[in-house]
């Protein structure tokens, strides 16, 4: 594979699983943002938070940044003490037939979003006594999640991403209502594997709070979307809410259209298997009453769905890599930036991308909500930029003084070497973990940038040491903290992403990818090689100097070349087809295709024995310096074969993931 156009693949693929569980395509290799629209002005700071000035600015910037970045259409909200400031919607719900969005009725999927439901429903529980966010979940359930380090989990684990969980996406989205799994028979037949002890390492779990959601469900006796009507969506009037899918008919004709791009045909409904963690359709006026409940510690007019101590323990801090960077409350984030605090959480879809915002020592909360990605991701930058600009423009604060530690450059050299995400892929996805890897490269006056933290143009930001091993980030607002170990970095927190670490990668791991490109080229030459060769001797009219076995082993060896560089190709025309955004392949339809993929990989492996046999033939015959060394490439490279498959998991039989 042409190593430019894989490395663009394989930026898609990630991309495109990003996109799949909803966590911040910031820490993506791969991810190629677009610039913000040329809309995305600094506006004065300081401004009043008032309708007429909120509603001018955002005007202004909304109209030309759906249109500059392709996006079908939006919904913004924002609440102030008590009450909606101001909710408005942005371009179409369904392009096609020009409808346009309206705030009180376009159900927009919300992502992520759906988790601080989720964790509400949990700390309704607690409340009532029948929930301890401390005690074993196994306590709850009619199946059992085994111990890791002879720790168990506990619901303070799930709500913080601190489970250990692996990643799995099997069944994370299907698109025929058929093939969906009910939340019982997912969360028991998707287990994942525990890679990290309970509370040490920060990854995010869709699967974890898909089982806080069937604990709910369990404890309450109630199916867990009935216990979110009756419970949350009841009580605060949110009519236009559901968390089933899919949707019933009555609110299916509401919902906005999704859209890759706005000028294609729209995509189908995704439908979650770990539905208590994404599959929350809602309006942004329904949204509202949401966010003035939990600004109002759990009440919304006359009703109330927390007691006061659950709603601020939901926001309180309750795990952090440091305690200069932000962390997470449960299932709600810090995003805390000019001196206010602020908590929310983001949502992805495939193509709807959401954020809210809660700032609860200001009485303030703002929810937006786009039904389109763009053709070139453009709702990322439309976003970030609208976020940035909202908190500058309604909430300044003084830059911190901070000067730049005497270690800075020392400490950015010992910072040096190649990491990656926390979140560890199951079975064949298990490859992203490798192709995701971030390099952290230190400049002479003490600065670091790591590869997968750019800005909005696609240059690596820089980062300034201001403590001991912080790190802050050269003209923005996020932080880094750095975990050293015998004097070595081994782990990188960032402020931006309490849900998840950097962590160091062993040589082995560093050196893999490269070692596979080696290895293709060295087995594209041998396939290459075979017909070229009978072409030379057909033209001359010479005939071959092997015979029997040995032209035998000559042979077969090139059909194994043959068939690892099908294998590989075959599983880049699979990542391709999820990079294009097809969802449905995360279910069981493609576990037919898996299976002819791990049986080329089988023979492909076992045919390294070949490879051995051919060597052994070609040194036994004193044949020249040039076929010894190219019968020595191709062990070589059939080996290099084997130890990536094995070591990426895309050698596993294997159909969970």
């Amino acid at each position: 594979m042409d190593p430019t156009l894989g490395a663009i693949v394989i930026g898609r693929v990630v991309a495109a699983v990003t996109a799949l569980v909803g966590v911040s395509p910031g820490t993506a290799l791969g991810q190629q943002p677009v610039a913000p629209p040329d809309s995305a002005l600094k506006y004065e700071t300081s401004a009043r938070l008032d309708r007429a000035d909120l509603e001018a600015w955002l005007d202004g910037y909304m109209v030309r940044a759906l249109g500059e970045a392709a996006l079908a259409g939006a919904v913004i909200v924002v609440v102030k003490d008590g009450r909606v400031l101001l909710q408005k919607g942005y371009g179409f719900a369904d392009v096609a037939n020009r409808r346009p969005v309206d705030p009180e009725r376009t159900l927009f999927r919300a992502g992520s979003v759906s988790k601080l439901f989720t964790g509400t429903a949990v700390l309704q529980l607690v409340e009532q006594g029948k929930l301890d966010l401390d005690q074993d979940v196994n306590a709850y359930l009619d199946f059992a999640i085994p111990p890791m380090s002879g720790a168990p989990i506990t619901l303070r684990n799930i709500l913080t991403h601190t489970t250990g969980f692996e990643d799995v996406l099997k069944q994370l989205i299907v698109v025929d209502p058929a093939r969906a799994e009910a939340l019982d028979v997912y969360v028991k037949r998707h287990v994942p594997r525990r890679v990290f002890p309970p509370g040490a390492t920060p990854a995010y779990s869709n699967y974890g709070v898909a089982l806080a959601g069937y604990i709910v469900q369990r404890v309450s006796g109630e199916s867990f979307d009935t216990y979110i009507e009756r419970h949350i969506f009841g009580p605060l009037g949110m009519a236009h809410s559901t968390f089933r899918q899919p949707l019933p008919p009555p609110l299916a004709r509401d919902m906005a259209a999704g859209y890759l791009d706005p000028l294609a045909s729209p995509r189908a409904f995704s439908i979650y298997g770990p539905a208590p963690a994404g599959s929350l359709s809602s309006t942004g006026a329904d949204m509202a009453r949401f966010m003035v409940a939990h600004l109002q510690d759990g009440r919304y007019g006359e009703a109330r769905i927390l007691e006061p101590a659950s709603a601020r323990l939901m926001r309180a801090r309750a795990a952090g890599a440091s305690p200069t960077l932000n962390g997470m409350g449960l299932t709600f984030w810090e995003h805390d930036r000019n001196g206010h605090r602020i908590v929310g959480h983001d949502g992805g879809d495939p193509t709807f991308r959401s954020n809210l915002r809660l700032f609860p020592d200001d009485g303030v909360g703002l929810f937006m909500s786009f039904n389109a990605i763009g053709p070139n991701g453009g709702v990322f930058a439309v976003r970030s930029v609208l976020l940035d600009e909202f908190i500058d423009r309604y909430f300044p604060g003084t830059p911190r003084e901070e000067q730049t530690t005497p270690t800075a450059v020392s400490h950015a050299q010992l910072s040096r070497g190649i990491y990656e995400p926390s979140d560890r892929k199951a079975s064949f996805l298990g490859v992203l973990g490798f192709l995701d890897q971030a390099e952290v490269t230190a400049s002479g006056d003490g600065t670091i940038a790591i590869s997968s933290l750019t800005d909005l143009n696609g240059r690596p930001k820089l980062w300034r040491e201001v403590g001991d091993w912080i790190w802050s980030e050269v003209g923005g607002w996020d932080r880094l903290a750095m975990t050293v170990e015998d004097g070595r970095v081994t782990r990188i927190a960032r402020g931006g992403d309490p849900a998840g670490i950097l962590l160091r990668v062993p040589l082995w791991r560093s050196i893999a990818v490269p070692v596979l490109v080696a290895a293709v080229l060295v087995l594209a030459l041998a396939v290459l090689a075979w017909p070229a060769g009978a072409l030379i001797r057909r033209r001359y009219r010479r005939s071959s100097m092997m015979s029997g076995r040995q032209l035998l082993a000559y042979r077969l060896v090139r059909v194994v070349a043959l068939v690892d560089l099908g294998f590989l190709a075959g599983w880049g025309l699979l990542f391709q087809r999820l990079a294009a955004g097809e969802a449905e392949l995360f279910s069981n339809r493609l576990d037919p295709w898996l299976r002819i993929l791990q049986t080329l990989g089988a023979v492909g492996a076992v045919g390294t024995a070949v490879a051995v046999w051919n060597l052994i033939f070609v040194w036994r015959s004193g044949r020249g310096r040039l076929a010894r060394a190219s019968s020595l490439a191709l062990v070589l490279a059939c080996g290099a074969f084997v130890w990536f498959g094995l070591a990426t998991h895309l050698l596993s039989q294997s159909l969970r993931y």
